[in-house]
């Protein structure tokens, strides 16, 4: 499963570096030139990862890891950030700030892409995983195979990828807008009630038995007024 990251950085040809190789590498990428728009767009694309520069105006990778970091909603939020300054106070203080990692320019992109899939493996596991599992729920990204408990389910493609964002962040709330996002596209006009259409579809189709026996158990929790999420049964 490809992992979006939201690159940040004032300088329009370090931005597209960073584009083309963090792409080249498998990545999907979202990109901001400034902080302020690179805080509104956390929002708007519930990225995996940030790649923030140190040094921009309006608001500096600093001022940025700080208000993230000040978000329920982005407190765990992996953040490398990119800056010349490579004295050990300033390593210290974009660590202190909320950083899980400094990366000091110049440097090669073979050494960002391998920081990134680090980072990624620590906080965003299963992104990196040729098969996603959840309890006795497995997904396959390049097959589009899809078994619970031994059963092999069969989505259509839109309820194929609810179920991968699901699947990515467990336990996590996602709000019919950013289930739109991911899955339709950002900026796609789409009704809020199409979510909650093809959700259904996939609750059906995840809950029903091949052999005709007693639905299992939903896995999907639909959180009324905000969206949905994975979640063990009771």
């Amino acid at each position: 499963m490809s992992a979006t990251i939201l690159i940040v950085d004032d300088e329009p040809a370090q931005l597209e570096l960073l584009r083309y190789n963090l792409e080249k590498a498998g990545f999907e990428t979202v990109q901001a030139d400034n902080g302020l728009r690179a805080i509104d767009l956390v929002e708007d694309t519930d990225p995996d990862l940030v790649v923030l520069d140190w040094m921009m105006p309006e608001a500096s990778g600093v001022d940025v890891c700080r208000e993230l970091r000040a978000r329920a909603s982005t407190r765990l939020l992996p953040i490398i950030m990119l800056s010349a300054r490579g004295e050990e106070g300033d390593r210290a203080l974009g660590l202190d700030t909320g950083a899980d990692d400094y990366i000091t320019k110049p440097f090669s992109p073979r050494e960002l892409v391998a920081r990134v899939k680090a980072l990624l493996r620590r906080a965003r596991p299963s992104l990196l995983q040729d098969v996603m599992q959840f309890e006795d729920l497995t997904l396959n990204p390049d097959t589009m195979r899809v078994e619970r408990d031994g059963d092999r389910i069969y989505l259509g493609p839109k309820e194929f990828r609810l179920l991968s964002v699901l699947m990515e962040r467990p336990e996590r709330v996602f709000s019919r807008e950013q289930l739109l996002d991911k899955v339709w596209g950002h900026g796609i006009y789409v009704e809020d009630r199409t979510v909650d259409v093809h959700m259904s579809r996939l609750r059906r189709a995840l809950n029903k038995r091949t052999d005709g026996g007693a639905a299992r158990r939903d896995i999907i929790r639909t959180v009324r007024g905000t969206g949905y999420s994975l979640t063990r049964p009771n």
